[in-house]
């Protein structure tokens, strides 16, 4: 691990433009800027940053694994996004007191609660895709945005009825501000009418809260408040080791942390699992046979493939509370360090043929925890990992038992920038026929079929937001 350090400072190489030009390039086309660095400074560079100033990038597994290890005494957080989402939020906590809230958070999403979700899951992929065309194309990013969007309303929120209408409508558009928000200076943040992104984001945020204090009210008030599942009363009845709880408003902040960490990487990891695996029919006929065996190795495989080819975020940070020796280099307080998930991800030294889609890489050898790092790392590492992992592997095991998906030739789809997050440019564009050996009677159109739902047959409103 990293360690203090009284040496003189020693950084690595990096380009000499000046700051607003490289954050300039560095904003607009940073997956290009990325690699051009690497090819060109190798696995550590310095930058000059707006917002984050003197800046570190560095993509080794040995100097990554130092970073993450390292106690919260020397690094602490380097993002705003805490600032968007709340001083209630992980992303906004440092030190010991970071440490005790997540203590309290992993819990409802590892272990035996994964299996109690797992139906949820299922149940909004086939809700979904009873309305999906058959034999002409269409991106499903929409489609996984929704599946994705009501299983953590009713998994972490316990939302249902109108409260779940509501906040199905009104956090994609929160979460789609608050993500250009973080990349923005913090003057952006302020108030400058209902047409500056900050106003947008306050009248949001005040509705979100206004909708979260009803569901805290109404699960303190139900008989069966002890047992219920959810993650918002776990979290309610969650205690620190003095006995105090969670503070309301930090309840609020620390949902919609999980809601923006969790819910459109997800269904974007999604989309691009389906643009990729339309691209390689052997694998495609390999995964449904699997599927239909009840086996699940090659499905697991692929999606950590997935996210190892297509990242959905291309970095984590950390910030240096002391000067710090992280391996060859002497980082001075105050410098940000940025761990690029990209480079990481390309390593050809941990990844044979870096560059190719090859799944099988990973059947029966897991990913390196340090080399493949989609969740970032350390004590920062997302604290919904787990809860991803198995929405993804549920949705799709359920998508290979209802459709077969038509083969492409058609060129891989292109990078989009949602502001934080990476999307297939044409939504993770398919071609489904139906199975006819699928087996779903249920008629998930029905009103009322889904418990907690109000649901009139009609898909869900399609949301117009694309976003350690």
């Amino acid at each position: 691990m990293a360690h203090a350090t009284t040496d003189p400072v020693r950084l690595p190489p990096g380009p000499n433009a000046p700051r607003l030009l490289q954050g300039i390039r560095f904003l607009t086309a940073r997956r290009a800027v990325v690699g051009d660095l690497g090819r060109r400074y190798g696995s550590a560079v310095t930058l000059n940053l707006p917002i984050f100033g003197r800046t570190v990038l560095i993509s080794d597994p040995t100097l990554i694994k130092e970073l993450f290890t390292t106690g919260s005494d020397l690094v602490g957080r380097a993002t705003n996004l805490g600032e968007v989402l709340g001083p209630g939020s992980t992303f906004s906590l440092d030190g010991e007191e970071h440490r005790e809230r997540r203590k309290l958070l992993v819990p409802p999403f590892h272990g035996k609660r994964m299996h109690g979700y797992e139906a949820i899951i299922e149940e909004e992929v086939l809700r979904e895709v009873a309305h999906w065309p058959e034999g002409v194309e269409f991106d499903t990013l929409p489609s996984m945005m929704r599946i994705t969007l009501n299983a953590i309303l009713r998994a972490v929120f316990g939302a249902e009825g109108a409260a779940f209408d509501e906040l199905r409508e009104q956090l994609p558009r929160l979460v789609a501000v608050g993500s250009r928000l973080a990349l923005l200076p913090a003057i952006f943040r302020r108030d400058f009418g209902p047409r500056s992104l900050g106003g947008a984001a306050l009248r949001y945020r005040r509705r979100y809260d206004e909708i979260v204090d009803s569901l805290i009210a109404d699960a303190r008030r139900d008989p069966a408040f002890d047992e219920r599942p959810d993650v918002l009363s776990l979290m309610l009845r969650a205690r620190y080791e003095d006995g105090t709880a969670i503070p309301d408003r930090h309840i609020a902040d620390e949902l919609l942390t999980l809601l923006t960490a969790g819910h459109e990487t997800t269904a974007t990891t999604l989309a691009w699992l389906v643009e990729r695996v339309r691209r390689h029919p052997q694998l495609l006929e390999r995964l449904t046979a699997e599927a239909d065996a009840g086996g699940s190795e090659l499905q697991q495989a692929t999606i950590w493939e997935v996210q190892r080819l297509r990242p959905v975020i291309d970095g984590t940070s950390r910030r240096a509370l002391q000067r710090i020796r992280l391996g060859e280099w002497v980082i001075p307080q105050g410098h940000v360090v940025i761990v690029s998930i990209q480079m990481a991800h390309a390593n050809p030294d941990r990844f044979a043929g870096p560059s190719a889609f090859d799944p099988d890489r990973f059947v029966g050898s897991p990913p390196d925890n340090y080399a493949w790092i989609p969740f970032g790392g350390g004590i920062r590492r997302c604290i919904g990992a787990a809860f991803a992992n198995m929405e993804m592997n549920v949705t799709l095991r359920t998508l290979l038992r209802e459709f077969t998906f038509a083969p492409t030739t058609a060129p891989d789809e292109a990078y989009h920038s949602r502001g934080i997050a990476n999307a297939p440019a044409d939504g993770g564009r398919a071609v489904v026929h139906r199975r006819s050996d699928a087996g779903t009677t249920t008629d998930w159109t029905a009103p009322g079929s889904l418990l907690g739902i109000a649901s009139g047959g009609e898909p869900a409103v399609q949301q117009n937001a694309r976003t350690d």
